[in-house]
């Protein structure tokens, strides 16, 4: 073992540049894993310190016990606490003093007139607490508001909407209000909780414009007297609150409000990072077992020698896996370093970019170490596995052999293995997205397609590049006819080279597939189910905004252009046990404003006892016309509902509909999403439009658009998130190109010779150059295509399953102009990975390469 050792070590001395690009795809792949981690660890502490400081004061909290959460949301609504509470609660053993704490939705404006915040994180507002222990909100300049109209608000969203103390704006709640700045604030020490804006108002405004009536509180806030612990104090708590109404501690509360941080947003922003690191070490392994190969395959007559001067095959094999355990270590060592670095850096680009991330120090714990060294060292040996056995299995004579001849391209047995996991995968991907739809059935059928065009690649990449390669013969003569012919050379390092960037150019393709599906399916349903001219709406996603005023539909109703303004809100509510979400509007409007499909009963006959559900919905209950059904609302009361009308589409409309009479005696703060406007006969759509302006401005300015609009606004959040995936997935392509690299570089190594005659019976450096280049736009050309390939099939596998796992109806799209930009970027990006193995050749000297063994 020592003497495979020793051999080992001299061999990477004597060939450093040949595993240049393994060990730049491990370090990078590992970089990314670390870097991730380490950011998740440090923003989960920063988040911790942050909310234990800002509720470091606050001993108990008395709230309401239950909540209503309906599909796709994590935090349910929770009914209001009755300030009548707090008198009650002052006199409770060990308390110092308790506040009521108001909550409710209000977006300010700012010096542009633009709202700020509101696209994702929540846009608050509520009473200011004069209580400096119980407020989360430290006053870092002015002073507190003492009158109506007065607002502190939190520094970051101040800088953001470039205000100052002393100006006035409009405060969205959702009916405008003018108020004055006179003090700013922070948030645990920042100058707020992220993106979070908030606004603090007197006590009588949050009641006046935050709740349904006066005396009502999202909960009140306890500090405890000296020497009473926080448990104790919600003890002596729990005997004075009546039936409905609890006690938690404020280290509870600090624990839910990280939670709802990191077990939400950070969970699923690390996990997202995750599955890019996931994706770059995968294109990483195909790069690490391509260069292990090719360097087993050119030391061939080495390796036999080795076995004819005694050497076992055990001593050949350990003497491989050395040289990939000295990269593997170094390079993960190298990567975790540059993981820290990333970390750094991105913890000082998300506050440039703006969004503040607590400030903190970074936290490096030992799985975030450990794991990724971990992994990278295992992805190293593995890749390096089979090329080592295989190496172990030299025969002696094989040294007296010159080369050995790649036969996998006409394997009999690999051409049927491939074949036959291509027609499994469509199967079990047909079965998962047609015949019993679910999601897991079209994953596994996905993971098996992909192994299939692995298995197929050698067989497949003859024929590919034969026909990509046809047009070179008559562009390029003889330089193009060569680079053809050696990309055909070696099939399998050919197919194993491409496969790298196949995948890269896979998951691209996916997510652009998946993402103009998503555009499309947006558009199809704003064309098919809103039939007004313009609307009036919030932001496309998120939590943010506060919502349209419920006076803004009616009073754009009154303009003489407008035939019909109809205003969405949304309310909450139990039916049969479970949380669901109730549109909240005119039906009769709402009928001659969308397209709800055919509809059974009357939507006019709802009055405030009344409810119009989906086909769908009343097929899962049970339900038809003329029966009731029992909702239970966030107040704790309880009514029974006559479904008066069953109508086929829910999509924009929701899948069930009450009058704002009925919802009004349990409303919280009452807001509308969207408000469709239909012109009169003969209005233009820019009068009207115009005119829906000139009433909206005076409800804070809300956008107005056209249907077309609307449907591109709602899918702008799509948008930013295909960004953000090609700004990760260049770190997988990226690895692909070393890979691409370090082959060429590798065969140019092996082809030393033969370049030396080429150059001797005439070719010139430039032609020799250009020979290598288009052998390297050859191999991207066939990863690429095959990337497309496989990328639009996922990304149809996708789509399908998501429509049959959803209610709502999903539609294809396949982009032409951004997969030709991909098909584009993947042969540019062939062509700049043989630049410098083109360089290399062309510098050789001719007599010393016609002379090499």
């Amino acid at each position: 073992m020592n003497a495979s050792v020793r051999i080992s070590v001299s061999s990477l001395r004597a060939h450093k540049r040949r595993f240049a690009g393994t060990f730049l795809a491990v370090l990078l792949g590992v970089a990314f894993l670390a870097g991730t981690l380490v950011m998740g660890d440090t923003l989960r502490a920063s988040f911790d310190t942050m909310f234990g400081n800002a509720t470091s004061g606050t001993d108990a909290v008395v709230r309401s016990a239950g909540t209503i959460t309906t599909p796709g949301e994590s935090q349910g609504v929770r009914q209001p606490v009755d300030t009548g509470l707090v008198s009650a609660v002052e006199k409770a053993p060990g308390v110092a003093a308790a506040e009521p704490d108001i909550q409710g939705a209000g977006q300010l404006v700012g010096a542009n007139g633009k709202p700020i915040g509101g696209q994702g994180p929540p846009t608050l507002a509520g009473n200011w607490i004069d209580d400096p222990k119980l407020n989360s909100y430290q006053l870092a300049e002015g002073r507190a508001p003492s009158k109506s109209g007065e607002v502190v608000v939190n520094r970051g969203a101040a800088e953001k909407g470039d205000l100052k103390i002393g100006d006035t704006t409009t405060l969205r709640t959702p009916d405008p209000v003018k108020v004055t700045i006179v003090g700013l604030a922070t948030f645990g020490g920042e100058d707020g909780m992220a993106q979070v804006t908030y606004t603090g108002m007197t006590r009588s405004d949050a009641e006046k414009y935050l709740t349904a009536k006066p005396g009502e509180a999202a909960s009140i806030l306890v500090r405890a007297g000296p020497g009473t612990g926080q448990q104790e104090l919600v003890d002596a708590l729990t005997p004075v609150l009546p039936k409905g109404v609890e006690a938690i501690t404020g280290q509870e509360l600090a624990e839910e409000n990280t939670d709802m941080i990191s077990g939400q947003f950070l969970s699923l922003f690390t996990t997202f990072l995750l599955v890019f690191s996931g994706v770059a070490l995968l294109v990483a392994t195909f790069s690490i077992h391509n260069t292990f190969a090719i360097v087993v395959a050119q030391r061939t007559r080495e390796n036999a020698l080795l076995r004819a001067l005694g050497a076992s095959r055990r001593q050949v094999t350990a003497s491989t896996l050395v040289e990939a355990s000295v990269v593997a270590v170094v390079a993960s060592a190298a990567g975790l370093a540059g993981g820290i670095g990333i970390a750094a850096g991105l913890q000082a680009l998300f506050p440039a970019i703006g969004f503040p991330f607590p400030e903190g120090d970074l936290v490096i714990s030992g799985l975030s170490m450990i794991l990724p060294l971990t992994v990278g060292i295992v992805v190293c040996l593995g890749s390096a596995l089979l090329p080592a056995v295989r190496a172990g299995r030299t025969a002696p004579l094989a040294a007296l052999r010159e080369t050995a001849v790649d036969q996998s391209g006409a394997s009999r047995t690999r051409a049927v293995v491939g074949s036959a996991l291509a027609a499994l995968a469509v199967a079990v991907t047909l079965t998962g997205v047609i015949v019993s739809p679910s999601l897991w059935l079209a994953g596994s059928g996905a993971i098996l397609a992909l192994a299939a065009f692995v298995v197929l690649g050698p067989v497949a990449s003859t024929t590919a590049v034969r026909v990509l390669g046809s047009p070179l013969d008559k562009l390029r003569g003889v330089t193009g006819g060569l680079a053809r012919r050696n990309a055909l050379r070696s099939p399998k390092r050919t197919a194993a080279t491409a496969s790298a960037l196949m995948i890269g150019v896979a998951v691209v393709s996916l997510f652009t597939v998946f993402g103009a599906s998503l555009k499309a399916t947006m558009d199809q349903t704003v064309s098919r189910s809103f039939a007004g001219d313009v609307a009036v709406s919030t932001p496309s996603f998120g939590a943010g905004g506060s919502g349209l005023s419920p006076r803004l539909a009616p009073a754009i109703a009154e303009r003489p252009e407008v035939d019909t303004a109809v205003g969405l809100g949304r309310g909450v509510a139990e039916v049969d046990g479970e949380g669901r979400a109730l549109t909240v509007t005119d039906p009769v409007a709402l009928e001659r404003t969308f397209d709800l499909g055919n509809v059974q009963g009357s939507m006019g006959d709802l009055g405030d006892d009344g409810i119009a559900i989906t086909g769908s919905e009343a097929d899962k209950l049970g339900l038809k016309t003329g029966d009731t059904a029992q909702l239970a609302f966030t107040d704790g009361q309880k009514q029974t509902f006559t479904v008066r009308a069953v109508y086929g589409r829910s999509e924009l409309a929701g899948d069930y509909v009450i009058t704002r009479d009925a919802w009004a005696p349990h409303r919280t703060q009452d807001s509308d999403t969207l408000v469709a406007v239909t012109f009169k006969d003969g209005v233009s759509s820019a009068d009207g439009k115009a005119a829906v302006e000139k009433v909206a401005t005076a409800y804070g300015n809300p956008e107005v658009q056209t249907r077309d609009e609307y449907a591109q606004s709602s899918a702008g959040g799509i948008d930013m998130m295909l960004t953000l995936v090609y700004a990760l997935l260049a770190l997988a392509v990226l690895i692909a190109l070393l890979g691409i690299a370090n082959t060429l570089t590798l065969a140019v190594h092996e082809r030393t010779r033969e370049l030396g005659l080429l150059r001797a019976v005439g070719q010139t450096r430039a032609q020799l150059r250009a020979m290598v280049r288009w052998e390297s736009v050859l191999v991207a050309a066939f990863g690429t295509v095959g990337g497309l390939a496989l990328g639009g099939f996922l990304g149809w596998v996708l789509v399908k399953a998501s429509d049959g796992a959803s209610d709502s109806a999903f539609a294809f799209a396949m982009p032409p102009f951004q997969l030709t930009v991909v098909a584009l970027v993947g042969v540019a990006a062939g062509a700049l990975a043989g630049l410098r193995p083109a360089r290399r050749a062309a510098r050789l000297d001719v007599l010393r390469a016609i002379a090499t063994e």
